[in-house]
């Protein structure tokens, strides 16, 4: 999954359910954590993989879930102890729909031994022929199925994005929620 399907998937389920529980949409300093959670795992596993060559895939260390678990509990502990709860709710959404948006295509079309990561080392990840880089993969884009729905879904969470009042940006810019949603008169 690109990093937008990463984001648009986590932000669309903590905004749906910050919004059934609460009835508003998200905090912006929560999004933001939500946004840093659904990128975690890639900005751990692909330097490491790609750029230092320390691990043998871009699905491995902070993709496992024998290091999300631990990491996730730890995080909000200390998060509780600081009075940032929520905060770190936030960043365990973006993080465990970050693995689950990696693990459902393989899922859907039966390559179960692509999901080998979600148990790495115990179980070992596929391990491709190039570590390619991000600009490969940028260069390498195919419209296919997959990616224009990854596209699409992207589209419908910006809009989804805009009507809350576009979270952690106008909390940057100082914006009521009323002035970033558009209604100011």
């Amino acid at each position: 999954m690109w990093p937008w399907g990463h984001l648009a998937v986590g932000y669309l389920l903590y905004s749906l359910g910050v919004r059934a529980r609460t009835r508003t949409p998200p905090d912006g300093w929560n999004v933001l954590a939500l946004a840093l959670g659904t990128q975690f795992p890639d900005l751990v596993d692909k330097p490491l993989a790609w750029w230092f060559g320390v691990l043998p895939g871009g699905r491995t260390l902070a993709h496992s879930l024998l290091v999300a678990v631990p990491l996730l509990l730890m995080v909000g502990f200390l998060a509780r102890r600081r009075g940032v709860g929520p905060r770190a709710t936030a960043f365990a959404v973006g993080y465990v729909s970050h693995l689950f948006g990696d693990a459902l295509v393989p899922a859907l079309v039966g390559s179960r031994g692509e999901l080998a990561f979600l148990l790495w080392p115990v179980t070992p990840t596929v391990v491709y022929e190039s570590q390619p880089s991000l600009l490969w993969h940028l260069a390498n884009i195919s419209l296919t199925p997959v990616f224009l729905a990854e596209l699409a879904v992207g589209g419908a969470v910006l809009a989804l994005w805009l009507a809350d009042g576009r979270p952690f940006l106008s909390e940057l810019l100082g914006l009521t929620r009323r002035q970033a949603s558009g209604r100011a008169r």
